[in-house]
């Protein structure tokens, strides 16, 4: 039994307690720079995921084959295979996603949420615990990057997932969908997702 609740705040403590961009702000790069939509967050958020979830599985397994020495240059390599999956699927089947999120699919290579997770969890856990630890951080990252799309595309855009729901000469706040509107926008959910989180506790 305690094996199991163990397990569970393992998974959980990535989308609550220990979430990647509201708590922890890991991952600032694409968290600004690619959601000015939900689309885009949400697409982001996904991609991250697989790359997490497939690399903590591999890095959990070989984990005693790697020398000390090259674990990070190692770690990196197999990072790095899974995004170029990912870059090589969204451009065959997504391709308006794929040219939306441009530069930021590569970049998830150096995703410091990535390395970190392969260094300081799954080359010292077992596979089942590292394959909870990357879904509940990975669910945690779509879950933000989702919500600060959604935020930032109603506030800037007065559309949802591309579903506009205000007439076309009705006033939208711009600043929310430029770069500077990222910032604002993740400040304060921020706060309010620690807020409400710390009531919860």
């Amino acid at each position: 039994m305690a094996n199991t609740i163990d397990q569970k705040q393992n998974f959980l403590k990535g989308i609550v307690k220990e979430n990647p961009i509201f708590v922890m702000l890991l991952g600032m790069c694409p968290t600004l720079g690619v959601t000015s939509s939900a689309f885009n967050g949400f697409g982001m958020g996904v991609a991250t995921l697989f790359v997490l979830l497939m690399s903590n599985t591999v890095v959990s397994l070989v984990k005693s084959q790697i020398p000390s020495k090259v674990r990070i240059p190692a770690f990196i390599i197999i990072i790095a295979s899974f995004v170029t999956i990912v870059e090589m699927v969204l451009e065959a089947f997504i391709p308006f996603l794929y040219e939306q999120l441009g530069i930021f699919i590569p970049l998830i290579v150096v995703n410091c949420l990535i390395l970190g997770r392969a260094e300081a969890f799954a080359s010292k856990n077992d596979l089942k615990s590292s394959v909870l630890d990357a879904l509940g951080m990975g669910l945690g990252f779509v879950l933000a990057l989702t919500v600060l799309g959604i935020t930032r595309e109603i506030l800037g855009n007065g559309s949802i997932f591309d579903y506009k729901f205000v007439s076309e000469d009705a006033n939208t706040f711009i600043l929310f969908i430029l770069p500077p509107g990222a910032f604002i926008a993740l400040a304060y959910l921020s706060i309010l997702f620690n807020k409400l989180t710390a009531k919860t506790a």
